[in-house]
């Protein structure tokens, strides 16, 4: 069974007032029972999202960094304490701490402002405010503190360690200070701490604040779940990358300074990639590998990680400039009037927005394919599909199972037949498709394609897959990806054509429908209606819209 012992203090010589914030913390743990960071954390508990409001990890820094804590984190781990140590009053022991946080910040700033002076024996004094209760004799000196060990450094040395260390622990306060002020308004704070990050003095307050190894980005090294980027399969590829060049760096000890100093990039920069979860430059990639000297299968890799997430993120941006939503009349209207009968408008997008879809007349089979889970929109862009047709003067003929918007348009002029069972006779198929000729094509449109597999049509639907563009007769087929995946005969012969449009694709084999490689970074995407990624047979996937009929 493990034993409660008490935590290591941190050096705070020449700080009196922040030693003893931190004795009288260590001294109501001791009253509480040395209870762990977690027990403390547990006490304070989680907020309305379920998460922790204070983690063990800051619980512990609270204790053992020399810094100024934060006064909200705390007020609740003193609340937390008092009340485990069954103390008569918590609010009076909160407002005491309050108190003693408060003058620590006094303290820092005074010692910013007047900044160490030598005395006649080369040791450090701090200037102190004259309200400072019982100073002498509560706090020792720094030489009482250092004894003879202290007399060791030069004197010198140690002048310009405490220079720095007053600057640090102001410009540490004022910060602290900056950002409670503006907690209430994440908008302003998110641009406080952007610039802050971005600071030239920032990079060596980072590396300072961390004297054991390589510090984090963040000011602490913890993020806030405030400033998360909200998690999507295309960060993947990014999160990847950033492990990679950490592992590298800490091997090597590398603060952001000295990251500065072997890659040439500003330590600004890094810490922004690092904070922010950006992608680094090429440029900064190439001379990070060269800086460590990697393996030439190394430096591969961190290239190829770099195209990968700079490909993912693109395509990402790309989907979040699509618009919302589009009329099906917005989207004719940007058509080439110069296209072809048998071309199908699907989607609009690109960085101009412009209208995206197959000419069922050219290919390797003249068929397209739309598969999506259940909530997709795939019926929906299937209507669209065939009011494009009907609008171009094309025949159709609408194979519907189930009850779905292809049979609201049954009533449309150039509608040779809308099959509304699960089963689609031989004859009566043949009958209409009688009518088809290369320089009148009609198109079989077809729902739910799986419920037909087999139907007493089959054969005639392969036949299409087979020698379509000589009886000027095309299919379009729509089913739920998972079912299509399974096929059968006549289906697969569709999967030929290579191209086709995956709505909400939620597995990576669903681009074996359509002919493309499907990446992680656009599969398990929460289901968007009406968004999909669409191939047209040249190995490109473009993020698109469906118009809405």
């Amino acid at each position: 069974m493990a034993v409660a012992q008490p935590w290591k203090k941190p050096d705070l010589d020449g700080h009196p007032r922040l030693k003893k914030l931190n004795d009288e913390l260590h001294s109501l743990r001791f009253e509480a029972g040395f209870p762990s960071a977690r027990t403390i954390r547990n006490h304070i508990g989680r907020d309305a999202q379920d998460y922790w409001i204070v983690n063990h990890q800051s619980v512990l820094n609270a204790f053992q960094r020399p810094d100024l804590p934060d006064l909200g984190r705390l007020e609740l781990i003193v609340a937390a304490l008092a009340g485990a140590a069954r103390c008569d009053d918590v609010s009076s022991e909160v407002n005491r701490f309050k108190s003693l946080w408060k003058q620590a910040v006094t303290e820092t700033v005074a010692q910013a402002s007047v900044g160490p002076q030598a005395d006649a024996e080369g040791g450090v004094e701090c200037e102190l405010d004259q309200d400072a209760p019982d100073q002498e004799a509560t706090e020792p000196s720094v030489e009482e503190e250092r004894g003879e060990s202290g007399a060791k450094g030069s004197h010198a040395d140690a002048n310009q360690a405490a220079e720095f260390n007053y600057a640090q622990e102001s410009l540490k306060g004022l910060i602290i200070n900056a950002a409670q002020a503006l907690w209430d308004d994440k908008d302003a704070l998110r641009v406080f701490l952007g610039v802050v990050r971005r600071s030239p003095g920032f990079s060596k307050l980072a590396d300072a604040a961390e004297e054991q190894r390589p510090a984090n980005a963040t000011f602490y090294g913890t993020k806030s779940r405030e400033f998360e980027v909200e998690y999507s399969p295309a960060r993947l590829e990014l999160v990847t990358l950033h492990r990679r060049l950490d592992e590298q760096r800490v091997k090597r000890k590398w603060s952001f300074t000295d990251l500065e100093n072997q890659t040439g990039i500003p330590a600004s920069s890094w810490i922004r990639w690092y904070t922010h979860d950006e992608l680094p430059s090429r440029e900064a990639i190439v001379a990070f590998s060269h800086a460590f000297n990697p393996m030439l299968e190394d430096h591969v890799l961190l290239l190829g990680l770099w195209e990968a997430a700079h490909d993912a993120l693109e395509v990402e941006r790309r989907c979040e400039d699509l618009p919302q939503q589009i009329s099906f009349d917005e989207a004719w209207s940007l058509r080439d009037p110069t296209a072809s009968k048998l071309w199908a408008l699907v989607g609009v997008g690109g960085d101009v927005l412009a209208p995206y879809g197959p000419d069922l007349s050219r290919g390797t089979v003249p068929a397209f394919t739309v598969a999506g889970p259940a909530g997709s929109g795939r019926s929906t862009t299937l209507a669209t599909i065939a009011c494009s047709l009907l609008e171009a003067g094309t025949r159709v003929v609408l194979v519907a199972p189930k009850p779905c918007p292809l049979r609201e348009l049954a009533s449309r002029n150039g509608v040779l037949a809308c099959f509304d069972q699960e089963d689609v006779g031989h004859d009566e198929l043949a009958a209409v498709l009688a009518e088809a000729s290369c320089e009148e094509p009609v198109v079989v449109v077809m729902d739910d394609a799986d419920r037909l597999e087999g139907c007493g049509a089959r054969r005639l639907l392969e036949a299409i897959l087979q020698q379509g563009f000589a009886d000027g007769t095309a299919l379009v087929l729509g089913g739920d990806e998972e079912e299509l995946r399974s096929g059968f005969r006549w289906s697969r012969r569709a999967r030929n054509a290579h191209r086709g449009l995956l709505l909400s694709p939620q597995a990576r084999y669903a681009g074996d429908l359509v002919g493309a490689k499907v990446s992680g970074s656009i599969v398990g995407r929460p289901i968007t209606p009406g968004r999909g990624w669409l191939h047209l047979g040249d190995g490109k996937l473009v993020p698109v819209t469906v118009p809405q009929c």
